[in-house]
């Protein structure tokens, strides 16, 4: 069995499936790449195997401190936070002198066979009152602009500064071959094919085949689009992860 590793192979898989050769596929090579993207798009946006969870750094330039805003790479496509510019407070430290440090060193003797709920409490304290300390700044990102704007105080970044950007990034199809053998995204995109191929002969009725064979455009576009809304419905109840925010 040929495994799709390219979009050259999947497209062959893909037309395969639907009967070729045995039987001729009335639609053309630039409808096929066009139903391509649009599952690409759809697998990409929705599907948790689709994209990476990746921190980029970044380096502070004066044309971002100028614009304020960042400009994002095309395989971006969220970016969730943007980590603290700077780890100053007590519970951030990471010398011996931060809190969580003294209480773990004082309390480590008397925790023994004794409830951890006093500390559990007491550490998340802590961790609140660094989220609201550490200035965490607010974020806004569109896909279409390419576009990370900061809600901060730009004069008071410094070119050359760093920060990292927790982000969604698209997993690259010529690096990981392994997605174009993805058991939905196969699926998905035979039947688009299969909706197109449909669409095409319907405008002319009935195709009579050599040998008396009849196909239907009519019912081939019926199954088509019954097979893609269970797949939609696949889509976003297995392998859909929760959005994650692009303001925060």
């Amino acid at each position: 069995m040929s495994i799709p590793n390219s979009r050259a192979s999947l497209t062959l898989w893909a037309k395969r499936k639907l009967g070729f050769p045995v039987i001729q596929i009335n639609v053309s090579e630039e409808q096929i790449e066009d139903r391509l993207d649009e599952a690409l798009q759809l697998f990409r946006d929705y599907h948790e195997d689709a994209t990476e969870r990746i921190f980029l750094k970044h380096q502070i330039t004066a044309e971002n401190i100028t614009n304020e805003y960042i400009s994002i790479d095309d395989n971006i496509i969220s970016v969730s936070r943007v980590l603290p510019l700077a780890q100053s407070s007590a519970y951030s430290s990471s010398t011996l002198f931060n809190v969580p440090y003294q209480l773990k060193l004082d309390e480590v003797f008397n925790l023994g066979g004794q409830s951890l709920v006093g500390y559990t409490l007491t550490m998340a304290n802590l961790a609140l009152m660094d989220r609201m300390f550490s200035q965490e700044p607010l974020i806004e990102f569109n896909r279409h602009q390419n576009r990370l704007y900061l809600y901060t105080n730009w004069s008071e970044l410094v070119v050359g500064q760093y920060m990292i950007l927790e982000c969604f990034r698209i997993l690259d199809g010529d690096t990981y071959t392994d997605i174009w053998n993805d058991r939905w995204l196969k699926a998905y995109f035979t039947q688009l094919v299969k909706k197109q191929w449909g669409e095409n002969l319907s405008k002319y009725g009935d195709v009579k085949l050599p040998g008396g064979t009849v196909l239907n455009g009519d019912r081939i576009l019926q199954e088509a689009k019954e097979e893609l809304t269970k797949l939609e419905e696949d889509l976003d109840l297995k392998y859909q992860e929760p959005m994650m925010p692009e303001i925060g």
